[in-house]
Formats: structure tokens, sequence, C-alpha cells
């Protein structure tokens, strides 16, 4: 990338998430993406370390005989299991199949600020295993042990093949449509269903008093990915509206249908979790709400829902459900606090 001498001053009509101007990408102003300025400043507001949050409580119920049954801590390790895969996904594929292609510098920058989340995210979990004395290699190995676990991380990285490739590269209709499948499967799948439910466990946790700092150290997660979930769909619609041609009948159904897979494979993976059931929790409750959850990453980039189940849980609808997208920028959903102390 050459930059020009005496060039004209960048156009902001030409500024595009993809297939902009290439020399453009250094250059923040003037901005045309503005959400992705506010997403930018709003995490710097809702900086967090885990190491700041305190495990002794766990850690004494871990090492309880009796403090935990054996469902409730097979039901915790595979949501460990799930998620120190999952957030490496995907801080890979914003730093791999992201960013290279992106030519809005903002963007450019929430990813930054976005990939470095994911690190602290995995830095969590690390955090939790080893405060808990957990056997390490047994959790961060899982996602090659448990099929329910597999299944959903080798369905995800199905959609990188193609973009990160070094070859791969925007430009063509073909090329475009895959960048773009790849970034709906990344925020509609697995930031906005495969999450969730995990999500969801961890607060069943926390409401019965149980691993509060691990449930705590979840819930700045769930923060930040409700944020990512939120940028991501704004990304699909923007790409929808800057290049409409795209979003083709064809498409659509095919988004469709991956997020019908998804859905069958989380509920898969809900009935690993919970083999028996745990605090009034079960497989098939949960199957309802991955359905819910759903329904609604569809219709928020405008296409139609496809189960119409309604929230089994309503006990969750405000702490990690998106019933509305929340205004991160007016107001932060939880003030920043050192010390552990985090108030929705």
């Amino acid at each position: 990338m050459a930059i020009q001498r005496n060039a004209k001053p960048v156009d902001i009509n030409q500024r595009r998430v993809i297939n902009g101007l290439e020399a453009d990408v250094i250059q923040l102003y003037p901005m045309k993406h503005k959400f992705a300025w506010e997403y930018y400043n709003a995490a710097n507001s809702n900086h967090w370390l885990p190491t700041e949050i305190s495990m002794q409580l766990d850690i004494e119920q871990w090492k309880s005989p009796t403090a935990l049954s054996q469902d409730e801590r097979h039901a915790f390790e595979t949501i460990l299991g799930f998620f120190t895969t999952a957030d490496s996904i995907a801080a890979n594929n914003i730093v791999i199949g992201f960013y290279k292609h992106v030519t809005s510098p903002e963007i450019r920058m929430y990813l930054l600020r976005q990939a470095y989340e994911e690190a602290i995210h995995t830095h969590a979990y690390q955090y939790i295993v080893e405060s808990l004395g957990m056997d390490e290699s047994k959790i961060f190995n899982m996602y090659r042990e448990v099929d329910a676990l597999y299944n959903k991380e080798a369905f995800i990285l199905s959609f990188n093949e193609g973009v990160f490739d070094p070859a791969f590269k925007t430009g063509t209709f073909e090329a475009d449509q895959k960048f773009l499948e790849n970034w709906a499967v990344f925020s509609l799948i697995l930031e906005g269903i495969f999450f969730y439910s995990s999500f969801a466990v961890m607060f069943g946790f926390q409401r019965q008093h149980k691993l509060t700092g691990s449930a705590e150290q979840i819930q700045y997660i769930m923060r930040d990915e409700s944020m990512h979930l939120n940028f991501g769909l704004e990304i699909i619609n923007a790409i929808r509206e800057e290049n409409p041609e795209l979003w083709t009948q064809k498409f659509q159904d095919r988004i469709i249908e991956l997020v019908h897979q998804a859905v069958k494979l989380e509920y898969e993976y809900a009935r690993d979790v919970f083999p028996t059931g745990i605090f009034g929790l079960n497989a098939d409750g949960f199957k309802e709400y991955i359905q819910f959850i759903a329904d609604r990453r569809l219709e928020r980039v405008g296409l139609p829902a496809q189960f119409h189940s309604q929230n089994p849980f309503p006990w969750m609808s405000e702490a990690i459900d998106l019933a509305k997208k929340k205004n991160f920028f007016e107001t932060r959903v939880t003030e920043y606090k050192t010390g552990g102390a985090l108030n929705w």
C-alpha cells in the first residue's frame, strides 16, 4: 500500500466496510461508520481484568465434597471446556478473518479492542481453572474429546476455511458473499447463540449462590460479548446496505438454514451439559430458550423468525438476553469497579 502525496481529501462517501479505498485505512477521519467509534469508546470504559475478582468462595465450594453435586460439577466443567476454545476461535476470526479485509479505520479500531477482550476472556477461564485447582489439560482439551463441544466448534471453523486462506481477497461477488457469510455465522451463531446458553447456566449457579466469583467473571464476559454481538449485527446490516446485491434470497435462505443447524447443535450440547438437569434447568427447557434467542438474532438482520418459541426463563431476560438493543453509549450496563464489584 503506497501513500499518495498531494492527494485529495478522503471522500466520506467512499468509506466502506469492505472494498473501500485501501489507502484510507490509516486515516481515521472523516468517519462514516460512527457506531464503531462509539463501541470502541464504550469498550474502553468497560475495561476489567479477571484477577481483580475474588475466587475464595468458589475455592471453598469446589474443594467441599458436599457444596456441589456431581451434575453441577459436570455442567461447570463442560461450560468451561466450551468457553476456553470458543474465545480463541473468536480472536482468530477477528485477527485473521476480519481485520485484513475491513477498509473502515473506525471499524478496525473496535476490532482491535474486541480481539484484546477475547484474550481477557481466555485469561479469565485460565484464572478460574487455576484458582480451583482443576485439571487444566482436561478443561482446555475437552473440545477434542466431547462430541457436543467438538461439533459446535468444528461447525464454526468450517466457515473460516476460505476466509483464512492467505490468497482470499474481497472484491468479487462470490468472495464478498463468503466474507459476509463468515461474519453472519460468527455473530448470529457463535456469539449470538452458542455463547448465550452457556451464559444462562452460569447465571443459574449464581442464583443458587454457587461459584459466585466464576459467575461474576462470566457476567463481565457476557457484557463484552453482548457488545460484540450488537457490533456484529451492525456490521452485517452495514454490509447489506452498502452491498445490497449480496443479500439475495438464496443467501438469506442459506443463513436461516445455518441457524437451524446451530440450534440443533446447541440442543445436543445442552443434553450433554444437563444429563439429568440442575437448578430446575434441563435440556428441553434450553431447547426452547435457544429457539427463542435464535429468532431474535434473525430478526435483527431482517430475517424472519423460525421457531416462535417463548422465553422459558423469564428471570434471564434482563440479565443476559437482549430484549432490545441496549444503549451502551449513554449508560453502561454495569459500572466498572475494582475489587470484583459488578452491579447490573
